[in-house]
């Protein structure tokens, strides 16, 4: 369990907040509008109204007691600069700031922050993956080269086994796991037979998948 300072309660900061209760973190959520910060109550273990760029304000909320502080604020840029400023003279940690695009996302770094979330970029990303093609059903980014994909089996590969495929040696990519019915099955062997009923999820480059899975 970590403990986490969220400062921002638009629809991307309270969906961050929901998801960090789920996992069972502490949150401390901030944000200077009243009935966002009373909507997010039930979610986090305390919440402030306040303005996150008065330092006397922030430091009143011990950034340093805090694991990771999230910059969520994405309606008003020179805030969340001044935020993120704020915080690191303040001693916070790590703190993760919003960006919506890399002139943004190089101000926030040079002003404190340590690493930079891209909500719509990513998004956007993975709404084009994942509808630009039939057979792709996730995606997730690893780094800036390797992603993991969930995808239909090719019909060629239906009812021969992993180790006749042999897709590591041929493409350098790896099946991680098959999905049936929206479960998941990690027992993946050489013996494994594949199925048209069937999802693999596979790990490897960019390059590698879009060549084997014609992206």
């Amino acid at each position: 369990m970590k403990a986490f300072l969220l400062i921002g309660l638009g629809r991307f900061g309270k969906s961050i907040a929901i998801q960090l209760h789920q996992l069972g973190h502490q949150v401390m959520a901030v944000d200077h509008r009243e009935e966002l910060v009373n909507d997010i109550l039930p979610f986090v273990t305390s919440a402030q109204i306040g303005d996150s760029t008065n330092m006397d304000f922030l430091a009143s909320l011990g950034v340093k007691n805090y694991d990771v502080c999230i910059v969520a604020i994405g309606s008003d840029f020179q805030s969340s600069l001044e935020t993120t400023a704020n915080l690191k003279e303040l001693g916070a940690r790590l703190v993760v700031s919003r960006a919506a695009r890399d002139a943004q996302a190089k101000f926030l770094l040079r002003n404190g922050a340590d690493d930079i979330l891209y909500p719509e970029k990513q998004f956007a990303k993975w709404t084009a993956i994942r509808y630009g093609s039939n057979h792709i059903f996730d995606y997730i980014e690893v780094d800036s080269d390797h992603a993991i994909f969930e995808v239909s089996v090719p019909r060629d590969w239906v009812g021969h086994s992993v180790g006749q495929i042999d897709i590591r040696k041929r493409f350098n990519i790896n099946i991680m796991a098959t999905k049936h019915d929206g479960k998941m099955d990690v027992s993946v062997t050489p013996s494994t037979v594949l199925t048209e009923d069937r999802t693999m999820l596979v790990l490897g480059e960019y390059k590698a998948l879009q060549k084997c899975f014609h992206i």
